[in-house]
């Protein structure tokens, strides 16, 4: 019987995925994650384990060196950056994730910020609360420019539902759709000068880290509010900071964020132009269901000697 360990937090004892892997004849055992672990725990976190279903927390070379028994690792969610991908591999660790199982919930959520930042909700909300009766006119989607970097599963849900709502779409990627009804593809350039709102589902990478920059946020117009979903190593925090004192843009609303939880220094903590949430847009009933069975998926057929779906090593 293999081991397999499950440490994303939402995933728990009894669920579907606890049935799934135990009907494959796996022994499945709860490390749930629910911060940054101790080192010596997070070095012994694989010890006896084949198998792993795993959240975002990292998984460096050191832990991966002491892992002898560990044959998969399965992140419960597209992005892989927090596993080091190079040790895996030279370890014979197959690394898989899950594409496609929550791009509705990410463009979904994309779509609540930008309202919210639209209709000043979460001002208005902090407003009510205080006992005030704020009547402040926000501004309509429609007839806005929607600006997308990334074109995946997310980006396009994104367009499909900025279409709905009577917008103009442009997209920066370099994997171009020409057969994608209502979008424009457009250069980095244009889609910063031009969008109204600005939103981000590229993956991360050494190439995109940070691509949201000084002079990005200079390109933008002053009314525009940049939203990210994808990864919070995609803008530079303290350049976004200095862009919105300086006026350069008006607002962001942020799900995701370069070091999370914010950090209670943070330059865009309590600001009334800053939307924040907790890296909640993939995180729906549906879609935490479809990654976790996903993930278990590609465990159990790795275990099995099968190559798995969704392999990226």
């Amino acid at each position: 019987m293999s081991r397999v360990l499950v440490t994303t937090d939402y995933l728990v004892p009894g669920d579907e995925v606890a049935a799934l892997l135990r009907r494959h004849g796996h022994e499945v055992v709860y490390r749930p994650a629910t911060g940054p672990r101790h080192p010596e725990e997070a070095i012994a976190l694989f010890d006896g384990v084949h198998g792993a279903i795993i959240a975002s927390e990292p998984v460096t070379a050191h832990m991966i060196a002491g892992a002898t028994e560990l044959r998969v690792i399965a992140r419960s969610g597209v992005g892989y950056d927090s596993v080091d991908l190079t040790a895996a591999t030279e370890r014979g660790v197959r690394v898989c994730n899950t594409p496609g199982v929550n791009h509705h919930a990410v463009a979904e959520m994309t779509f609540a910020l930008m309202l919210m930042a639209a209709r000043r909700l979460s001002t208005v909300i902090d407003g009510m609360r205080a006992g005030t009766w704020p009547r402040d006119a926000g501004t309509e989607l429609r007839g806005h420019t929607l600006g997308i970097i990334g074109f995946g599963p997310s980006g396009r849900a994104v367009a499909q539902l900025a279409a709905a709502f009577g917008m103009t779409v442009l997209v920066n990627t370099a994997y171009p759709d020409t057969q994608e009804a209502g979008v424009e593809f457009v250069d980095r350039d244009t889609v910063l000068g031009h969008a109204d709102y600005l939103t981000l589902h590229t993956k991360a990478d050494p190439h995109t880290r940070r691509m949201i920059d000084t002079s990005a946020l200079e390109a933008m117009k002053p009314t525009a509010v940049l939203v990210n979903t994808a990864r919070g190593s995609l803008v530079d925090e303290e350049a976004l900071a200095a862009a919105l004192d300086a006026g350069e843009i008006a607002g962001a609303a942020l799900d995701v964020l370069d070091t999370e939880p914010l950090p209670a220094e943070s330059a865009l903590r309590g600001r009334p132009d800053v939307i924040i949430t907790s890296h909640l847009a993939g995180q729906t009933v549906e879609a935490r269901l479809r990654a976790g069975l996903s993930a278990a998926t590609d465990v159990i057929a790795v275990l099995d000697g099968r190559e798995p779906r969704d392999p990226v090593n």
